[in-house]
């Protein structure tokens, strides 16, 4: 009984001392140069409202001191954590008080492989989000596709934020294209029509979304993501339809981004 006694102790004593510690993580400042490293790098930041900036701004610091941002073999600086940050907060920011169950964000030099390899054949993957074990709550960045999805605004993708919507996919407890979490439910059935009928449009080519989209419902949802936040003026002006359902999808206008919408 004392031996257990003893245990519950010290756990109990780990348990506060890990909120305490988080507590104290949280309260670290936002640095004073990020909004300007947003105001330069992040197009989505500089459409905000003064007040959506300030917002913005809270919701990354709050990000970047609950989450690891590392370079492995490479050195990274603020611009990468601004980038990284931005990726994670803009398509959550129609929500209030979500967070991500996200521990760590690794930077490679380069595309890697299955085997998270910069070297040899085979290195197609920009980014991958932990699917079990010690990578469970670690996703991984190519540093220059990162990089790319900010520095060309007139492009329809963006890695990080193609990454980060895989996590938002996965909330419902499956990477399938669905957040179920985000949609009404008598929208879902509709939803997945219009997948299947635009992934169709791809394979005829008769779509201007990334062909990756046709991988899977889940790859879609991602790449049409991207474009819903790249270029949102141009996907309302060429797919309508889906338009509509990631407006309702995310909360949010990208084109009118002070515009409140209901889910």
């Amino acid at each position: 009984m004392i031996f257990l006694i003893g245990i519950f102790v010290l756990l109990a004593a780990w348990f506060i001392w890990q909120k305490w510690k988080q507590k104290k993580q949280d309260a670290l400042p936002l640095p004073a140069d990020y909004p300007a490293l947003l105001q330069e790098h992040v197009s989505y930041y500089r459409s905000l409202s003064d007040s959506k900036k300030r917002e913005f701004e809270e919701r990354v610091r709050l990000f970047l001191n609950r989450t690891k941002v590392e370079g492995v073999g490479i050195a990274i600086d603020d611009v990468d954590r601004v980038l990284v940050a931005s990726s994670a907060i803009i398509p959550i920011f129609g929500f209030t008080d979500w967070y991500y169950p996200l521990t760590d964000v690794l930077l490679y030099e380069d595309r890697f492989n299955d085997a998270y390899e910069t070297t040899g054949d085979d290195r197609t993957i920009l980014g991958m989000v932990g699917e079990g074990g010690a990578l469970q709550s670690t996703m991984v960045l190519s540093k220059p596709a990162l990089h790319e999805g900010f520095a060309n605004e007139t492009s329809k993708g963006n890695t990080g934020i193609h990454e980060f919507v895989h996590l938002l996919d996965k909330v419902d407890g499956a990477t399938d294209g669905l957040p179920e979490y985000l949609l009404d439910k008598s929208h879902i059935k509709p939803w997945l029509e219009l997948i299947h009928k635009s992934i169709n449009d791809i394979k005829a080519n008769h779509s201007d979304i990334n062909p990756y989209g046709i991988t899977n419902e889940a790859e879609f949802f991602a790449v049409v993501s991207e474009y819903f936040f790249k270029r949102p003026d141009l996907l309302e002006e060429r797919h309508p339809k889906l338009f509509a359902r990631l407006e309702e999808i995310f909360h949010q206008n990208p084109i009118a981004p002070d515009k409140e919408v209901e889910g």
